[in-house]
């Protein structure tokens, strides 16, 4: 749906489970229309194609494969290597196999926290290193499964950006999914764009306004999924090594970079990190905001 704002028009669509913008600053609504389409089109194309909800996607195809070699398209495959490399740079936290956990853990702001056994009956089916990757063949061991959910939506939104940026040239636009989000450079003024980072005690409500003059922002946190149980607060952050949430994150960590997947990789780096978060960005001098 198209709607004039202040300077421009916002464009609005659901995808990813994910209420997504376009912020475009142009007077001419047939252009801010179609650059809305556009965007909305290659969320789409990227959900349906990656989705592990989609019996049709490619990773339900690997995922269904009982161990044989699958071969993949260049674009699935240049995600697979950011994986890898996203999984050795981490040591081993960041890891897309992990998405099986879920089978034990539900977090739906219960106490429902699974036994030890539960956990450990589930490791073996988690961990990278037990694939077997070599362009364009993946082959997963039968029952294992991968899931780009840690990076979908931040390759998403570079994507939508970037075409939108190539059919109109000098247009400042803002690609804003689910808080995940790039701009183009500066608005047309001149001025940076503002940002809201959301509270995570009061979800909906902002916590802080950030000023983004280029590249991107992506958020990290545990505001709606968590589990509670005897005063103890279990993040939805899991470290794959142990099955376990890890140890006492922040609440909320963004990262500001040049692109949306390396924002994205590096504020779930830094929740991975645990109460070892802030001096994992210091020490990493990044431009980063987090809440405890």
């Amino acid at each position: 749906m198209l709607e004039p704002i202040p300077g421009g028009f916002s464009y609005g669509f659901a995808a990813m489970a994910s209420p997504c913008q376009l912020r475009t600053e142009t007077a001419d609504g047939d252009l801010a229309e179609r650059l809305g389409r556009m965007a909305e089109a290659e969320a789409t194309r990227i959900e349906a194609k990656f989705s592990r909800y989609r019996g049709d996607s490619v990773l339900s195809r690997i995922n269904a494969a009982g161990g044989a070699p699958v071969a993949v398209d260049d674009e699935t495959a240049a995600l697979l290597d950011y994986a890898a490399h996203c999984h050795a740079l981490s040591d081993g936290r960041f890891d897309i196999t992990s998405g099986v956990l879920r089978r034990v853990w539900r977090f739906d702001g219960s106490d429902r926290v699974p036994t030890k056994n539960q956990v450990r009956a589930i490791l073996p089916l988690v961990g990278w290193d037990k694939l077997a990757w070599r362009r364009p063949d993946i082959v997963l061991p039968a029952g294992m499964e991968i899931d780009f959910g840690g990076l979908g939506k931040e390759y998403a939104v570079d994507r939508a950006l970037l075409k939108v940026a190539a059919a109109a040239p000098g247009v400042p636009a803002l690609v804003n999914f689910g808080g995940d989000l790039r701009v183009t450079g500066p608005r047309a003024d001149g001025t940076r764009w503002r940002v809201a980072i959301e509270s995570v005690e009061a979800p909906g409500t902002s916590e802080a306004l950030l000023e983004l003059a280029d590249g991107a922002l992506a958020t990290s946190g545990d505001a709606r999924r968590c589990l509670l149980k005897d005063g103890r607060r279990y993040s939805h952050i899991l470290d794959p090594r142990t099955g376990w949430p890890v140890k006492d994150p922040p609440r909320s960590v963004t990262v500001a970079a040049p692109t949306c997947m390396e924002a994205g990789l590096l504020s779930t780096l830094a929740m991975l990190q645990g109460k070892g978060a802030e001096a994992f960005l210091k020490r990493e001098k990044l431009q980063a905001w987090w809440m405890r």
